[in-house]
């Protein structure tokens, strides 16, 4: 079974942090579903102007971690910090990280792993003005292309996406190979 993908994304995500991790995903066989706190569609941030928009698939009302192998937070300034305060987003984020699941963030989007609480002790990287926000929070942060650490992903900036993607797609995939618990069966 292909393993499956949440992306959080609302009006501001970075084009480029979307699109071109979401292409790199399906091309490897994952499938991927965006969800939003908006409904219809929303609007991608092009570097300096308005850029295309992007169907939701699903409402993040009407998500569940249990349905899904990874998460995909994309970047641009407004879309982070439009989501941060949205506690059915951070409540989502932290039951990822419960559960063990991959989750990848780039550029200001692991403004939403700081507010999930679950930066501190671990390595992690982000676009540069929000470097001081992840040490703030107890992170060790790294000026790296990917940063990893057991569950996590993260990368600085557009330029990072195709070392941000593999990252991500190989720990879906060791993720998706882990060994589990076999059970016995008698004849």
């Amino acid at each position: 079974m292909a393993a499956k993908v949440l992306i959080i994304a609302t009006n501001g995500f970075e084009q480029s942090e979307l699109l071109k991790p979401r292409e790199n995903l399906e091309n490897a066989g994952i499938a991927t579903t965006l969800a939003s706190p908006e409904s219809g569609s929303i609007k991608g941030w092009d570097q300096k102007d308005w850029g295309e928009s992007v169907k939701v698939d699903v409402s993040i009302d009407d998500v569940s971690v249990d349905d899904f192998d990874g998460l995909l937070l994309p970047g641009g300034q407004m879309n982070p910090d439009i989501l941060r305060m949205d506690e059915r987003v951070i409540d989502l984020v932290r039951a990822f990280d419960e559960a063990g699941k991959p989750i990848a963030a780039i550029c200001h989007a692991p403004w939403l792993l700081i507010e999930a609480d679950i930066v501190d002790g671990r390595t992690v990287t982000a676009w540069p003005s929000v470097r001081t926000d992840l040490a703030n929070a107890g992170g060790n942060v790294v000026d790296a292309e990917v940063a990893e650490d057991d569950n996590l992903v993260t990368s600085r900036n557009p330029d990072d996406i195709p070392a941000f993607s593999k990252a991500f797609i190989a720990l879906l995939e060791s993720s998706a190979s882990a060994p589990t618990e076999e059970l016995s069966t008698t004849h």
